[in-house]
């Protein structure tokens, strides 16, 4: 009996077909409708748009300390390297002017262009005679006897 009321629940299924679906549009007017202020919920967009206002300031506070300090160590590796070039060239100007200043070389130049060596009383020595200790010391400006006794004559 059981398969019997299955079998013709089957054959009502099938000739009946397929039900369409139908959808009705419900037109709905809100214009009327006027919202209502909630002052806790403005309160709350007001604390949320100032913490994030907050967040953001700070963050970009610390990504302007944190490019400020890499420019800086930029800059400092730049004028460390700028140094470096600088004590370089300080030291082969120290060479240049030690080699340029050789007693030897000077004598050498000095007779190929002829010039002989001071006779005794043509050398005038402006600072007295004396040997400073310290060559870069500060002279205190002077006047010797051997000075006082000259006389400038201005070619006419």
């Amino acid at each position: 009996m059981a398969s019997q009321a299955a079998s013709s629940a089957a054959v009502r299924r099938q000739s009946r077909g397929v039900t369409p679906e139908i959808y009705f549009a419900k037109r709905i007017d809100n214009s009327r409708l006027v919202k209502v202020s909630d002052p806790q919920h403005n309160r709350e967009m007001a604390m949320f748009f100032g913490t994030a206002v907050l967040l953001f300031l700070l963050v970009m506070v610390y990504a302007w300390q944190h490019f400020s300090a890499i420019e800086c160590g930029y800059r400092v590796e730049q004028l460390r390297a700028q140094r470096d070039g600088l004590v370089e060239m300080n030291r082969a100007l120290r060479l240049e002017e030690a080699s340029l200043r050789d007693p030897q070389r000077i004598d050498l130049l000095a007779r190929q262009m002829g010039l002989a060596a001071p006779q005794a009383g043509q050398v005038i020595r402006l600072d007295g005679g004396g040997v400073s200790i310290d060559p870069g010391a500060p002279v205190m400006a002077r006047v010797s006897d051997s000075v006082r006794n000259l006389a400038v004559v201005s070619p006419q």
